[in-house]
């Protein structure tokens, strides 16, 4: 398997590298991608250290998988150049998610819709990849009506320039500033920038991106976003509104018994999903499970995942392993 990272050396990037190391991805040959800046860097991988790429030399040595977390207007640009190559293309960026064309993928959910014919595949919102892992299983047994989802986001969903502004505010170093205001000791409401109805764009992604994943239009979704001084991962509080009653001993064992899915769910003992539980692991943590007490058939629920693996590179990674499983090249 001839597998691409473009965009390797950022924090996604990186962190693609290291899921394919760590999941024993068949690579035979190995190509790290990035902007003309980068091209001559060098990153290591499995041992080896390799030197970056441009683009156009990525596209002619022909990959058979090119995963891109570059940006949607690189997605845009040269997607479609390393399909019309052969190499099947798993996007990282929003460039492609709504595209009506191409299929958005979480593999627990909805691998199964993928075919050969898929040349570029989109790879979800890291809150909205989280949420409707633990969703879906919820959904197939009582049917959702509708959910309210508050956000609690890492800044290592903005990226290192972020990561930086935090820790340079801790140490009380002025530095540049990824953010309108500090994030140390705040919380910030706002997350991507705001559309013309009030709501920001990750909001948005979140409403639209969970009837595309999930194949139902008639689920209604409201979402505030909000980023938080916190490395690791990002939580989520999530409140369900079921058309059918459930009981929560069973709705613990449907999400128990659900692949990447561990629930963390014993109040007495003070147990219950953090980000620091997330951090460099897979699954998606589920806990703080209760019945909202205000409205019939509703349950609120707590949900934490690692932004950079399961929100982002774990679950490309995972599309690739489906293709490479189910002979989808």
């Amino acid at each position: 398997m001839r597998v691409a990272v473009v965009g390797s050396t950022g924090l996604v990037g990186t962190q693609m590298m290291k899921v394919l190391e760590e999941r024993s991805f068949p690579v035979t040959e190995f190509f790290p991608v990035a902007s003309e800046k980068s091209v001559g860097k060098e990153v290591a991988f499995k041992g080896t250290n390799y030197k970056v790429i441009g683009m156009a030399e990525a596209i002619a040595l022909k990959p058979d998988i090119a995963i891109f977390s570059a940006g949607g207007s690189t997605s845009l640009e040269w997607a479609p150049k390393f399909a019309e190559v052969g190499s099947t293309v798993i996007d990282n960026s929003s460039a492609w998610r709504m595209d009506p064309t191409k299929k958005l993928i979480v593999p627990e959910v909805n691998a199964h819709v993928l075919t050969k014919t898929d040349k570029i595949i989109a790879n979800p919102n890291c809150s909205t990849i989280q949420m409707v892992v633990a969703l879906n299983p919820l959904h197939k047994k009582y049917k959702i009506k509708r959910v309210v989802v508050s956000t609690y986001q890492s800044v290592t969903g903005t990226g290192k320039k972020a990561v930086d502004q935090l820790y340079n505010e801790r140490d009380g170093i002025q530095g540049p500033m990824a953010y309108a205001y500090p994030i140390d000791l705040n919380i910030i409401p706002q997350i991507d920038v705001f559309l013309e109805n009030g709501y920001t764009k990750e909001e948005m992604k979140m409403v639209n991106e969970t009837k595309k994943i999930m194949g139902d239009d008639s689920i209604r979704v409201t979402a505030t976003t909000v980023r938080v001084p916190v490395i690791g991962g990002h939580s989520e509080a999530v409140n369900v509104e079921f058309e059918n009653d459930f009981d929560l001993n069973e709705v613990r064992d449907i999400l128990s018994n659900s692949f990447g899915i561990i629930v963390k769910d014993d109040v007495k003992n003070l147990q219950y999903p953090m980000p620091i539980d997330s951090h460099n692991r897979d699954e998606v943590f589920v806990g703080r499970l209760r019945r909202d007490e205000s409205q019939a058939n509703t349950l609120n629920m707590w949900i934490v995942s690692d932004n950079l693996r399961k929100g982002a590179a774990t679950n490309a990674v995972q599309i690739a392993e489906y293709l490479q499983r189910e002979n989808l090249f």
